[in-house]
């Protein structure tokens, strides 16, 4: 895929507050660059609800949640909530998802879609971006900071409009270090998904997630390859030990791929994703972002 420049905000379809009202929730959807249309939240956060204060002193954590996920499920908003105690927050469904346009490519122009929630997160008036992706999320995270970061520039294979969809910190949580693993039966479910019109028919209407029938062509950036190329933004790799999907090689081979660039949290007796991180891990995870100077 190409990813582009950012999306653009289609600010006609905010609801329901009026965007004349500076820092409160808005709720809207975003253009990306392929014309894809994502259902998108940003809340201000606990600490910047005073509207006397500018919120650039004040970071914003994008949350990229995992396969199936919306920007309305139980999950997603607890996270949102969570992270709210140490910065605003930009929720969003990724392509296919919940009340998104388009269909998901499971991680590949998705990071189209996180480039345009990172755009409006700082058309909000943050200085500080902190992407957090869970799942494919995370993979997704990796691959867009590896794209529109550092180092992308620093190679001048930035293009214009690729400034404001830059990250200042990345955490990945429970992301697959490569494409196509089959090692463990819910994946080998998740590729049935994905990959049969009987399991796409699965994905519409019982999980409410619209699938792309076709395969990828090229095949995109994998998140192990997409990590050399992060630094030096600052980068989180959470995995639990007891990760139902994929097991704890995928999280060192990151860690590996990132030299002594990444942090690494091995979270013992955790399993997948959103539904596996506790409040503890993910106000450590708050504060670790929270802390971060891009």
């Amino acid at each position: 895929m190409s990813a582009g420049t950012a999306g653009h905000v289609a600010r006609s379809t905010v609801r329901p507050n009026s965007e004349t009202i500076r820092r409160t929730p808005l709720r809207t959807f975003l253009h990306t660059d392929d014309g894809v249309t994502i259902d998108s939240v940003y809340e201000p956060g606990v600490a910047v609800y005073d509207a006397s204060r500018s919120p650039s002193g004040d970071p914003v954590f994008v949350v990229a949640h995992g396969f199936t996920g919306d920007v309305d499920k139980p999950h997603v908003r607890r996270v949102a909530e969570a992270f709210a105690q140490y910065g605003a927050v930009v929720t969003f469904s990724f392509r296919g998802h919940g009340a998104s346009g388009g269909r998901s490519t499971v991680g590949d122009r998705e990071v189209l879609d996180l480039a345009a929630a990172v755009a409006w997160a700082r058309e909000q008036g943050h200085a500080r971006v902190v992407t957090v992706g869970f799942s494919m999320g995370g993979s997704v995270v990796l691959r867009h900071a590896a794209l529109y970061g550092s180092q992308a520039h620093a190679d001048g294979r930035r293009r214009e409009g690729r400034t404001e969809a830059h990250t200042d910190a990345v955490v990945s949580v429970s992301a697959p270090a490569r494409w196509y693993y089959r090692g463990t039966a819910p994946m080998r479910k998740l590729h049935w998904l994905v990959t049969r019109p009987e399991g796409r028919l699965v994905g519409r209407y019982g999980l409410n997630t619209r699938i792309e029938r076709r395969g990828w062509d090229p095949v995109p950036l994998s998140p192990v390859e997409s990590v050399p190329r992060i630094a030096p933004t600052p980068l989180l790799i959470v995995h639990g030990d007891r990760d139902g999907y994929f097991p704890v090689d995928h999280p060192r081979m990151l860690a590996e791929a990132a030299a002594d660039h990444a942090e690494l949290w091995l979270e013992p007796g955790m399993g997948h994703a959103e539904h596996a991180a506790t409040d503890d891990l993910l106000a450590r995870i708050g504060r670790w972002g929270n802390s971060q100077d891009g």
